[in-house]
């Protein structure tokens, strides 16, 4: 493991959230709107209408469209997160949110009941939401009854077996039967975030396969093209399935 970089070794508490936000979330990106479509799409026909239950998001960041998509299925949402400076954003974000996340939300509900019925999302996020402190490899099994994981698993080290640990924690963190939705960057060389490097693992469909198939079952994996958010990676994946 010379020469590699293991999640412990970063400092994540020096993350710059504003910077992050501005450059990933401040509007709607063509790519986004296209994991959404997957995402809303698989929870929607997954789960009954009246279907209410604890999410997990893990590893939120500055990112609350993971959450919004579980909305309507969610009676508490854990916003699961190791970095002070993004549970702060977040904490912030709940009581005043972005404009942009109507963006979003607009492409979530649109066309789909379950959203569409939700008159004011971002309120009713901020009452079921809880930002909790956490560690994606301190999760603990069989806790949640669906989840979501953004570009966490392969974006937290450079090493191929804390990508797979943190990827199988995340899926074994729900109940059996639980659907999942994560998403990855696809062959990332690592990131910056400000002035600050980050590492990431670079993965393919296939790793991303072999990582989640042995807690997973009706896994289906997509790819989303996508070349101009930062340097340094070729699109990005969105895993789907339910826990074995």
């Amino acid at each position: 493991m010379a020469g590699l970089i293991g999640n412990a070794d970063v400092e994540w508490d020096d993350f710059d959230s504003q910077a992050y936000f501005a450059n990933n979330y401040g509007t709607l990106r063509w790519d986004d709107a296209a994991i959404i479509r997957i995402i809303a799409d698989f929870f929607a026909t997954s789960l009954p209408e009246k279907f209410i239950g604890h999410a997990i998001d893990v590893g939120s960041g500055t990112n609350l469209y993971p959450a919004l998509t579980m909305l309507p299925y969610s009676s508490r949402v854990t916003l699961y997160e190791r970095a002070y400076t993004n549970r702060t954003w977040l904490h912030q974000s709940l009581a005043r949110p972005q404009e942009s996340w109507l963006q979003f939300w607009r492409e979530i509900s649109g066309g789909r009941r379950p959203y569409a019925r939700i008159p004011s999302p971002l309120r009713l996020l901020a009452d079921r939401a809880e930002v909790t402190k956490g560690n994606v490899f301190d999760l603990k099994p069989n806790r949640y009854d669906l989840g979501t994981m953004f570009f966490v698993a392969e974006s937290i080290t450079t090493r191929d077996d804390e990508f797979r640990r943190a990827a199988r924690l995340f899926v074994d963190s729900l109940v059996p039967g639980a659907p999942f939705a994560a998403a990855f960057m696809r062959n990332s060389s690592g990131y910056f975030v400000g002035d600050i490097g980050f590492p990431a693992c670079s993965v393919s469909e296939d790793d991303v396969r072999e990582a989640l198939t042995p807690v997973a079952r009706r896994l289906e994996i997509e790819t989303v093209d996508s070349n101009d958010l930062r340097e340094g990676y070729s699109g990005m994946m969105v895993a789907t399935g339910r826990k074995k």
